[in-house]
């Protein structure tokens, strides 16, 4: 009777045992994963911000020409590349081309952070208890959602961006005097204004960059990664990433124009 005692004794300890190995397990597995999450923020943040600071003479252009090129430019004339970009150097010099890039590179954290925990989220309840991966429809779905989400909470920096992007020399003296000149003239829809077809066109844009882009890489592991890599190289991922932005911004383009066209309103 005393030896089964000391059995059960031992056994109740060895199961307590087991139990704290497997809490302790879980919390370094999930300290561990947000560990990860969050360097993989930083690094994307980062990256982000030196390939948008290099590209933001573009993507002033391109807001340039939404804006004013399918009006009539001097002598009858539609704008053109040329003379967007002989206005810029004329009116602001090199550095007026890249007005626009500060709140640009500053919204960069929050709208990754946003997206990709979104996603997550998401996905996870898109697949549910299930051991599996998404179809390709469930991965668009989750993009589609968190591209949704992320741009609602960040989508005020986007119309001070383009407003500060199409400012002249001396209209704002920064971002925040851009936002209180905004709000005076317009109380809080002014930083809305162009919102629903920004929604509209956001949701197939993320959705086929977010889908295309996991399918993409999933199909390279499936193929080359028997050797257990669970990350492909850095130029198949920049690969397929421009791959899958491509498509998204074909996608998307016509209502991104209208949603500039909205935001602009007021200049």
């Amino acid at each position: 009777m005393l030896l089964v005692k000391g059995q059960n004794v031992r056994h109740t300890s060895v199961r307590e045992c087991d139990k704290r190995k497997v809490l302790r397990f879980s919390t370094f597995y999930s300290v561990t994963k947000l560990h990860t999450v969050f360097v993989s923020i930083i690094q994307g943040g980062s990256a982000g911000m030196v390939s948008r600071t290099c590209t933001a003479p573009l993507d002033r252009l391109k807001i340039m020409l939404q804006v004013h090129g399918t009006g009539r430019y001097k002598s009858g004339k539609s704008l053109r590349i040329k003379d967007a970009f002989t206005y810029m150097l004329r009116e602001g010099g090199v550095r007026g081309l890249w007005r626009g890039n500060g709140i640009n590179v500053i919204k960069i954290a929050p709208e990754s952070a946003v997206k990709f925990a979104a996603y997550d989220f998401f996905k996870r309840g898109i697949r549910g208890s299930a051991d599996r991966d998404l179809m390709i429809y469930e991965r668009f779905l989750a993009g589609s959602m968190a591209g949704g989400v992320s741009q609602s909470v960040i989508y005020p920096m986007e119309v001070m961006k383009t407003r500060l992007a199409l400012r002249k020399t001396n209209e704002f003296t920064g971002i925040i005097d851009c936002a209180k000149q905004l709000y005076q003239t317009g109380g809080l829809r002014v930083f809305y204004r162009g919102y629903i077809p920004n929604l509209l066109g956001i949701l197939p844009y993320a959705g086929i960059d977010l889908a295309v882009y996991e399918t993409l890489k999933q199909k390279y592991l499936s193929r080359y990664g028997a050797n257990g890599d669970n990350v492909p190289p850095a130029i198949t991922l920049l690969a397929c990433g421009t791959f899958s932005s491509c498509c998204g911004q074909v996608a998307a383009y016509p209502l991104a124009l209208v949603r500039t066209k909205l935001q602009s309103q007021g200049m």
